[in-house]
């Protein structure tokens, strides 16, 4: 038999769902799995074990997306359907066993959220890769020195620390003594983020002693994810790419203003918060007020907030390099 699994449109949600495909596998290790998802999510999910068919989900009007969606599985029994949008498709279909996420209601992580539909505590998000993608990584970083990813984009203005910051920060971590001014600088995120980074691009060639600024806009996914796993840490704001790199295991700074971070702070042991002193619900508030205030949301970060967090990271000996 087969599982059909529903869920985001957003990179990053799918990235916080992989989990559960993971104990789904680890469940039924000979079944089959569809995964129908917007067409940005898919990218996350090209090397799931057992994977038999991405049903990409277009958005129609009059909800014929589900329509379409329901035509598709309806003519199979499946053995489970889990549903991550709470949508009536599990009830419409021939199932063993159907699981739709609640409604939040508590506050929790969106990690503990999805595994509370099946009683348990936490699904770790897991990303599959293939000997394509590592090669990929290793020609990219070949020869980095102390490679330390930085992902300044996101997908809404206000969630966006200046790029300048980003640009005085690796500054700072090039002069601290556990990295050095030799540290590369990995730019990571889609091929649209690029101008975003554009400062720190156009300070690659700053001095002969000084590392490179490696370009990674616009690389797929799941290659990211391998670049990642080869840097010794992320920065990032609120994004998917924070959310990959905590997915790949290397520490990881999820920089939070209007956003809640207690809802989608990088996850796992290695994962961290700086956020504005201002509360998301405060900073929301602000906006509503005076829509302009969107590209300063995030101001209440410093460099220097972000830098102190570096340093306690490197003195508990979380940044050993790879």
């Amino acid at each position: 038999m087969s599982i059909l699994f529903i869920t985001s449109t957003r990179i990053g949600d799918a990235i916080l769902s992989t989990g559960i495909l993971a104990w789904l596998h680890e469940q039924y290790p000979e079944d089959g799995i569809t995964i129908a998802c917007g067409g940005p999510a898919s990218k996350v999910f090209g090397e799931v074990p057992n994977l038999e068919a991405l049903h990409i989900i277009k958005k129609q009007p009059n909800h014929g997306h589900w329509w379409k969606l329901w035509r598709a599985m309806a003519p199979r029994k499946w053995r489970v359907v889990v549903d991550l949008r709470r949508s009536a498709m599990p009830w419409l279909l021939l199932a063993g066993k159907r699981y739709s996420v609640p409604k939040d209601r508590t506050g929790r992580h969106r990690v503990e959220l999805n595994a509370s539909m099946f009683g348990l505590p936490s699904l770790a998000p897991k990303i599959w890769t293939a000997p394509q993608h590592r090669e990929t990584a290793e020609k990219l970083l070949a020869g980095a020195k102390n490679p330390i990813a930085l992902a300044v984009g996101a997908n809404w203005a206000g969630k966006t620390w200046p790029a300048n910051r980003f640009a005085a920060l690796a500054d700072r971590i090039r002069q601290m003594q556990a990295f050095g001014p030799e540290t590369e600088i990995v730019l990571v995120g889609g091929a649209d983020e690029r101008e975003a980074g554009a400062t720190l691009l156009e300070n690659q060639g700053a001095g002969p002693d000084r590392g490179r600024v490696i370009d990674a806009f616009g690389l797929d996914i799941l290659s990211t994810c391998e670049v990642l796993k080869k840097c010794r840490l992320m920065v990032a704001n609120d994004s998917a790419m924070m959310h990959l790199a905590a997915a790949s295991g290397i520490p990881t700074i999820g920089l939070f203003g209007p956003t809640k971070d207690q809802h989608y702070r990088p996850w796992g042991e290695n994962g961290f918060v700086v956020r504005t002193p201002d509360s998301a619900d405060t900073l929301m508030a602000r906006l509503r007020s005076d829509p302009a205030s969107v590209t300063h949301l995030m101001d209440g970060i410093s460099v220097e907030d972000v830098a102190a967090q570096v340093e306690e990271l490197e003195a508990r000996g979380l940044l050993a390099a790879r």
